[in-house]
């Protein structure tokens, strides 16, 4: 998800930077595999708990952090007193469903007096399952707003793969996903 924000901001000309907060560093590899050719998206070369509190450079405009499903105490904190948006993903599995409510319900608590604002995208989900049924009726009972449902392509991979995001291939390739991704970017553009 953090990455094709990223590569959104860039595809619209603005200076953006990817932090990876998660140990498990997918964006920074991501980012290791961009081509130089396509838009630049800075990083830090920080360890993870320092991108957290660490200021965007000079001349950047829009910052995508990329946090750990678990993130919680401080770090979560810290994220939110400095995020504008936070996009929350959640999988058609019983498990992410739960630990998305979970989540959600201490996002809301952080954000209860601040102008941050939280949504969510249904990720990796085949409309033809009754896991897919399960999510929709599991996000559509939250009090939060439902930005999109991704479909579960073998695209992202592979663009991920090659640092690339839907925003940088030819449009006709992923026409579908882009129109997913619709709602998601005029949601991320509000206000920004």
């Amino acid at each position: 998800m953090s990455t094709n924000i990223a590569g959104y901001f860039a595809s619209q000309g603005h200076p953006v930077i990817l932090g990876d907060a998660d140990t498990q560093q997918s964006s920074k590899f991501w980012l290791s595999q961009r081509p130089e050719t396509l838009p630049h998206i800075a990083t830090w070369e920080y360890q993870p708990d320092l991108v957290l509190t660490a200021k965007p450079p000079k001349g950047i405009t829009h910052v995508v952090i990329d946090t750990p499903g678990g993130i919680s105490g401080w770090r979560l904190q810290e994220v939110m007193e400095r995020a504008d948006k936070v996009v929350v993903p959640v999988m058609p599995s019983v498990f992410d469903m739960q630990a998305t409510n979970d989540f959600l319900i201490k996002l809301m608590q952080l954000t209860q007096n601040r102008a941050t604002q939280v949504a969510v995208v249904g990720n990796r989900v085949d409309t033809r399952t009754i896991s897919a049924a399960n999510l929709r009726k599991f996000i559509e009972s939250l009090e939060v707003p439902v930005l999109s449902y991704l479909r579960d392509t073998q695209y992202y991979l592979h663009m991920a793969a090659h640092g690339l995001s839907m925003f940088d291939i030819t449009p006709s390739k992923v026409q579908k996903d882009l129109e997913q991704w619709v709602p998601i970017c005029e949601w991320l553009d509000q206000d920004s």
